[in-house]
C-alpha cells in the first residue's frame, strides 16, 4: 500500500514532490479527489470525454460505503479463482485514518465478479498494504498486511513521536478466499527494533518453484531506519507454509522502498523497486542467489521509467518446448507524473522489455499482475478518466496483444 513515503531528502517539500505524481506523493496529505470541472461546450463543437481505462472498474470510489479505493493486489488461488484485494478508505483518500481491507472473487477468469467483502476492519485504524501469496502445496492463501493507529500519520511514525508504530500481520484463507481468519501479528519476527516505518508489498508475493528453497513463500517489504531515516527494501519468508515468518535480507543500498519479487530461470530472485534517487527516474532492481537471505547487484533499469510510484512484476510462464519464458511488468510509464499505465513483457528474465501495451493514457497509479488460468495477463490497477483514485480496474490481456516497442519511443 502506501508507502506513503516521505522524501529521502528532508529539503524536498510536499509541493515539490507533487510534480512527480498525478496524486498526492507519499507522506503528503492531500484533499479528497474531485472530478475536473465541466467546461461548457462550444456551439456546434462536440465534446470528447476523457479516455476510459482498458478493462472493468471493480472498485469505484464513492460507492459501496467507501470514499476511495486504493492499493490493488491480485492473486490466483490453487483452484483458479481470481482474488482482487484493495484498501477501502472510509472518509478520504489519505493514507491514514479508517482504512479496511476488501476482496472481490472471480471464478471465470475475470469475466464476472462477486460483490466485495471485508477481510479486515479494525474500527477507525489503518489496515492496509495488502500483499497476497498462494501456497500451492496446501491451497492456503496468505495476506500479509500492516497496521497502525488511525490517528498516527507516517511522518510521526518515522519521527518516533506517534502513539504506536507500524505493525505487521498475516491473515489466512483456507476456502479459496471466501472467508478469512483472524489477523495474527508477526511484528516481532519480521521487523528490526530499530526500524520505524514498515510496509508489506504492496501487491503480491511469490512461492519459489525451483532450487533448494522450492516452496518458500516470499513477501517483498520495505522499511525506514530510525537513526538515519534511510529507505531500504527487504523480504520476509516462510518455509513452513505460512505458520511462521522470518526476516530475510535488505538491499545493499538505500533510496528504495515499495517492491515486488519475481523468480528467475536460474533459481535466483529479483526485486523490482520504487526508486527515490531522482537523478535517475528509473526503477531499481537487485538479485538474490540464496532465496532472499541477501541481495546484491542493485542498479537502475534504464527501460523501466517511473514517476515515483509502485509497480507490478510477475512471471507469466516458464520456458518450455522451445518457447522462452516470460516476465510481465506494469506501471505508469512516465518520468513526470502518474499517467500512462503500461504493460510490458520480457523474454530474457528482465534484461530487456521489447513489447508493451498501453492500458490507460490518463491518470494511473499502483498496479499488480497475475498469470491467469486461461494464459492471459491479469492487471489490477488504479486509474480513471479524471484521477488515479477514481477506481481500481481489472484488465485481462493476451500476451500477443503486446506489440514491439522501438527503442527510444513510448509504447
Amino acid at each position: 500500500m502506501k508507502h506513503r513515503r516521505l522524501s529521502t531528502f528532508p529539503s524536498i517539500t510536499c509541493a515539490a514532490l507533487l510534480a512527480f505524481a498525478a496524486g498526492p506523493p507519499p507522506g503528503c496529505a492531500a484533499p479528497a479527489p474531485t472530478a475536473a470541472p465541466k467546461q461548457p461546450a462550444s456551439p456546434g463543437k462536440p465534446t470528447n470525454p476523457p479516455p476510459a481505462p482498458l478493462g472493468e472498474t471493480l472498485f469505484k470510489s464513492g460507492r459501496g460505503g467507501y470514499h476511495t479505493y486504493r492499493i490493488p493486489a491480485l492473486a490466483v488461488t490453487g483452484r483458479g479463482t481470481l482474488l482482487a484485494v484493495c484498501e477501502g478508505r472510509k472518509h478520504s483518500w489519505n493514507d491514514s485514518g479508517d482504512i479496511d481491507l476488501l476482496v472481490r472473487r472471480s471464478t471465470d477468469n475475470g469475466r464476472t465478479w462477486e460483490p466485495q467483502r471485508v477481510i479486515w476492519d479494525d474500527a477507525g485504524n489503518t489496515c492496509g498494504n495488502p500483499c497476497v501469496v498462494t501456497d500451492r502445496d496446501t491451497g492456503m492463501i496468505w495476506l500479509l498486511s500492516t497496521w497502525n493507529r488511525g490517528d498516527d500519520h507516517e511522518g510521526s511514525i518515522i519521527a518516533q513521536t506517534s502513539r504506536d508504530t507500524r505493525r505487521v500481520f498475516v491473515i489466512g484463507s483456507a476456502d479459496d478466499g471466501r472467508t478469512w481468519g483472524k489477523p495474527r501479528e508477526i511484528t516481532a519476527d519480521v521487523k528490526d527494533k530499530s526500524w520505524t516505518w514498515y510496509a508489506t508489498g504492496p501487491g503480491s508475493g511469490i512461492r519459489m518453484e525451483n532450487g533448494p528453497h522450492k516452496g518458500r513463500l516470499i513477501i517483498p517489504c520495505d522499511h525506514i531506519e530510525g537513526a538515519t531515516r534511510r529507505y531500504f527494501s527487504h523480504t520476509i519468508h516462510s518455509d513452513d507454509h505460512g505458520k511462521t515468518w522470518q526476516l530475510g535480507g535488505s538491499t545493499p543500498q538505500d533510496k528504495v522502498n515499495e517492491c515486488e519479487a519475481v523468480e528467475l530461470e536460474n533459481g535466483r530472485l529479483m526485486l523490482n523497486m520504487r526508486n527515490y534517487d531522482r537523478a535517475q527516474k528509473r526503477r531499481q532492481v537487485a538479485v538474490s542467489d540464496d532465496g532472499g537471505h541477501s541481495w546484491r547487484d542493485q542498479r537502475h533499469d534504464e527501460t523501466l521509467i517511473e514517476p515515483l510510484c509502485q509497480a507490478g512484476i510477475e512471471r507469466l510462464r516458464w520456458p518450455a518446448a522451445g518457447q522462452p519464458g516470460a516476465l510481465v511488468f506494469s506501471n505508469p510509464a512516465s518520468t513526470a507524473k502518474r499517467v500512462g499505465m503500461t504493460l510490458r513483457a520480457s523474454f530474457d528474465d528482465g534484461r530487456s522489455w521489447p513489447v508493451a501495451k498501453l492500458l490507460h493514457a490518463g491518470p494511473s497509479g499502483y498496479s499488480d499482475l497475475a498469470a491467469l488460468p486461461d494464459g492471459r495477463i491479469g492487471c489490477l490497477y488504479e486509474a480513471g478518466p479524471n484521477n488515479l483514485a477514481d477506481g481500481i480496474v481489472f484488465a485481462g490481456v493476451a500476451l500477443d496483444a503486446l506489440v514491439p516497442v522501438a527503442e527510444g519511443r513510448k509504447p
